[in-house]
């Protein structure tokens, strides 16, 4: 199949033009999808996965962690609502850096994205087989095999994806509001507000046990609070408003994951030691089970359930449409832009990324796979502050319409850039060998692209955006 034809959205050639010649992704959503999405694919960050972070440096130590994470998240927020709903296209920050940087630098972020978030899918459907392995321990049932709830997880919500986005997305938006209304009831469960409370911050907190050095190292697991909100970008071409949905849903979504961020680090902290939090599977379930009420300990369980399930769900949305934005500039082979005839979703990109998903699910253990997704995240948004300087640069804010604004420029910018730096530090202290590898990786693969694949890229036909020409050029 040749790859030198023109990449507009929707075409290919030969076989597959009875697929996808002349269909494109539908606009359908709105400010709730998108709010859905984002928070959808991060609540699950405060039912597992943060608590490790009390395991590198004690529990204020994450609170600390928590706290500068959502700073960074917010700039994350603040420059992906201007630039993405300015640039509104399938693909969110790999479309903003191919039409700002170039080339090379949008087939990496490409790349950071769509690893960032299968391996996120992979440990949502790690956790689901987890609290299963749970449950079925504590009803006596010991030695339950996970493996088929992995494979369930992954499958079932893959098809979802296959059948259409609006569903998708109307799903998550239920479950993502059922898994968050369980954080406020547990909270509210546990407070003296409704009789005597289980919590005990006086005698479980502790100083910082490793010191200031923990508070560093506890940077690495705080990102987990608020990782994949930049998600949201991935909607852009299925939005019926980028303008008005992309910033409101972007930006209530880091609102909401802070409240519920601030919320379980209170309770978990309150109700277990912090050498028993900092490893924990599932620390919201566990919470809820010391709390001494039967009522929250199954509200608790299933929203673990439905916040994995909300997680890995968006995750895969956002996958795929990374991957097939790449195909449908030829930065990967044109096969994966096809779009389904009837769901006007792209299916071979969603069919393509769940084997990669299982292998990681099935054979990785949960941190490790957890730091995976971090790191790709975290070169993504290391390269955000160039994007929006170059942005702003090249095209000001009176020579193009933008649907929003964000505030204090370049401020956000390089606030994101210091604290990318300080968490790329305290990853290095606990996972040196998997920075330095996954580093190596992506310089082998943007060598593979520069010397074989960029051949098929026809420059000239990806500026799809109808912009002047940017400012000193």
């Amino acid at each position: 199949m040749s790859d030198t034809i023109s990449n507009s959205p929707g075409v290919s050639t030969g076989e597959d033009k009875k697929f996808v010649q002349g269909a494109g992704l539908l606009r359908i959503l709105g400010p709730a999808h998108i709010w859905a999405l984002g928070v959808g694919i991060v609540l699950v960050g405060e039912y597992m996965g943060w608590n490790f972070s009390v395991g590198k440096g004690g529990a204020y130590a994450a609170l600390i962690a928590c706290w500068f994470a959502g700073i960074l998240y917010s700039c994350v927020a603040m420059i992906d609502s201007e630039v993405t709903s300015t640039v509104a296209a399938a693909g969110g920050q790999y479309t903003q850096a191919k039409h700002i940087i170039g080339p090379l630098m949008a087939f990496n972020v490409g790349l950071y994205l769509v690893f960032a978030y299968t391996m996120l899918e992979a440990a949502n459907a790690i956790t689901v087989s987890f609290l299963f392995e749970t449950i079925a321990s504590m009803t006596g049932h010991d030695g339950l095999d996970p493996k088929p709830f992995i494979v369930l997880a992954i499958v079932f919500l893959a098809w979802l994806n296959y059948r259409g986005v609006l569903a998708t997305l109307t799903f998550n938006l239920v479950i993502t509001a059922i898994a968050f209304t369980a954080i406020l009831i547990l909270f509210l469960g546990t407070t003296p507000l409704f009789g005597e409370s289980p919590l005990k911050h006086a005698e479980l907190m502790t100083d910082l046990p490793y010191g200031w050095l923990g508070v560093l190292a506890a940077m690495h697991f705080g990102l987990w609070y608020y990782l994949g909100i930049e998600g949201t970008c991935q909607a852009a071409e299925e939005v019926r408003s980028p303008s008005r949905s992309l910033p409101f849903g972007t930006l209530a979504g880091v609102m909401t994951l802070s409240i519920a961020a601030t919320l379980t680090w209170y309770i978990c902290s309150g109700l277990m030691p912090w050498e028993y939090l900092g490893q924990s599977g599932v620390p919201l379930f566990d919470a809820a089970r010391l709390s001494g009420s039967n009522m929250l300990m199954v509200l608790l369980g299933v929203g673990t359930l439905f916040a994995t399930l909300a997680s890995a769900n968006g995750c895969i949305n956002d996958a795929s449409r990374a991957w097939f934005a790449m195909g449908r500039d030829h930065y990967l082979p044109s096969w994966f832009s096809a779009v389904h005839p009837v769901y006007r979703t792209p299916y071979r990109s969603i069919i393509f990324l769940v084997p990669i998903a299982l292998i990681f699910a099935l054979g990785a253990p949960l941190d490790q796979v957890i730091t995976f997704s971090i790191l790709s995240g975290l070169l993504e948004y290391t390269f955000m502050p160039l994007n929006v300087i170059l942005f702003r640069r090249k095209w000001p804010l009176d020579s193009i319409k933008r649907g929003y604004e964000h505030p204090f420029h370049p401020i956000p910018a390089i606030t994101l850039l210091c604290l990318c730096g300080v968490t790329f530090f305290a990853v290095f202290l606990g996972y040196g060998t998997q920075l330095v590898a996954m580093i190596s990786f992506y310089i082998i693969v943007s060598l593979w692209f520069h010397f074989r694949r960029y051949r098929y890229v026809e420059r000239a036909a990806q500026f799809t955006m109808p912009w002047p020409r940017p400012q000193g050029y």
